[in-house]
């Protein structure tokens, strides 16, 4: 079984570890952030990244599912491959340019962004790396190891610095051109690895040659751009509604759910390149039933041990995110459930609009729930609390539609 299924296995592990590195970095080194910082400045560094994730959505625009499965299906062909890389970094510039022009709209006419150009110039750098590193390449070749030991070295770099370089509120600045900067060099290194190493062939593309990629990726970008509303917009009307000191009380709540909802969600890009080639109802069934029963095991365990996280991480000034992390805990079953329906199902079935009608199904019920729950009252717990429910309102649309479609009747 483990021959069989080697590869699968060695792709999930440094996904994995890939995705773990991204998170617990940021994790390990937030008790001394948060004390060295100040909950107000790094308050503004997370709203700041908020909004400039936006930006990174709009570069993405939904390539990588629909590029992976590309890969996936031409791993032996380098002449496919290398198209297919040509063409998707080609309109990632496009969308990058496209982006610049956007934000430098906004910096100068919206004050708060003006007042604080400097932090979000630096920040805005980061969506360099997702146009340069090429992520969904590495998972369709089931070669995340290359794309792992960049990112853990650049980690480990920029660890030191941040040491040394950060040492109060007034060193913001300093922490986020150490992060952005390390950032930016990895998407540069993995794009010269796939020229340099993997020998790939990259070119311009014509625009006749892009239509197709737009087209595909543009339901996965209507749902990444409504699912990044939902999840990083919630950041920012905090940061509006109550101040950058609840932005990071809240931001702890949600990286106390970020590991294990990491972990688990690497399970479904893992498989995702053998799944759609396969596409055995059977395997289906029993990844959807399985998820559903860690997800639930999860939230026991945030509930459990929750609290003494937060003391460790934040100390006691901080403990108001224990019950912020147990609603948000509801959002990994979520993740689990609905990612595998998509990913094995909606996908192989060629049912990308429904992908993009769940989000927004999901964004409605958001906005529903906090404009009934600020009518009562205006707090945290409203949006947390939306968060949670707009899953379950995922989970329940995603299987009426695999019942509704008889998609391998799940």
């Amino acid at each position: 079984m483990f021959n069989r299924h080697k590869k699968v296995i060695e792709n999930y592990f440094f996904m994995t570890v890939l995705q773990v590195i991204n998170s617990l970095f940021f994790i390990l080194i937030y008790p001394y952030l948060i004390r060295t910082l100040g909950a107000e400045s790094y308050g503004l560094y997370i709203y700041t990244l908020s909004i400039v994730t936006y930006f990174i959505f709009i570069v993405n625009f939904g390539f990588d599912l629909p590029a992976a499965k590309a890969v996936a299906l031409n791993k032996d062909d380098k002449t496919a491959i290398s198209h297919i890389l040509s063409c998707i970094f080609t309109a990632k510039i496009y969308l990058q340019l496209a982006s610049l022009i956007i934000f430098a709209i906004l910096l100068v006419t919206v004050p708060f962004l003006r007042s604080h150009s400097l932090l979000f110039i630096i920040v805005f750098s980061q969506t360099i790396n997702f146009t340069l590193f090429p992520t969904w390449y590495y998972q369709g070749i089931q070669k995340m190891k290359t794309a792992t030991i960049i990112q853990v070295i650049l980690k480990l770099i920029s660890l030191p610095l941040i040491l040394f370089l950060v040492k109060s509120p007034q060193d913001l600045s300093s922490f986020a051109v150490i992060t952005s900067g390390t950032t930016v060099v990895g998407g540069a290194v993995a794009m010269m690895m796939v020229i340099f190493v993997d020998k790939m062939q990259l070119r311009w593309a014509g625009v006749s040659e892009l239509k197709k990629w737009f087209r595909e990726a543009f339901p996965f970008f209507l749902s990444n751009s409504v699912g990044t509303l939902k999840e990083v917009g919630i950041p920012i009307i905090v940061g509006v509604f109550f101040g950058m000191r609840d932005v990071a009380i809240y931001d702890l709540a949600n990286k106390i759910i970020i590991i294990p909802r990491t972990i688990l969600m690497s399970v479904n890009s893992a498989l995702f390149p053998k799944i759609v080639v396969e596409n055995n109802i059977k395997t289906i069934k029993k990844i959807i039933k399985y998820e559903f029963i860690v997800g639930l095991m999860v939230i026991i365990l945030i509930i459990a041990f929750g609290y003494g996280v937060v003391l460790f991480l934040g100390g006691k000034t901080m403990t108001d995110s224990y019950p912020l992390a147990i609603i948000l805990s509801v959002t990994i079953l979520s993740w689990l459930v609905v990612g595998a329906i998509i990913s094995f199902i909606f996908i192989p079935n060629n049912k990308y609009y429904l992908v993009t009608i769940n989000q927004i199904i999901a964004l409605v019920s958001v906005g529903l729930f906090i404009l009934i729950g600020f009518t009562i009252k205006i707090s945290i717990f409203v949006l947390v609390g939306a968060l949670a429910f707009s899953g379950i309102v995922e989970i329940i649309y995603c299987l009426y539609q695999t019942k509704k479609l008889k998609l391998h009747e799940v």
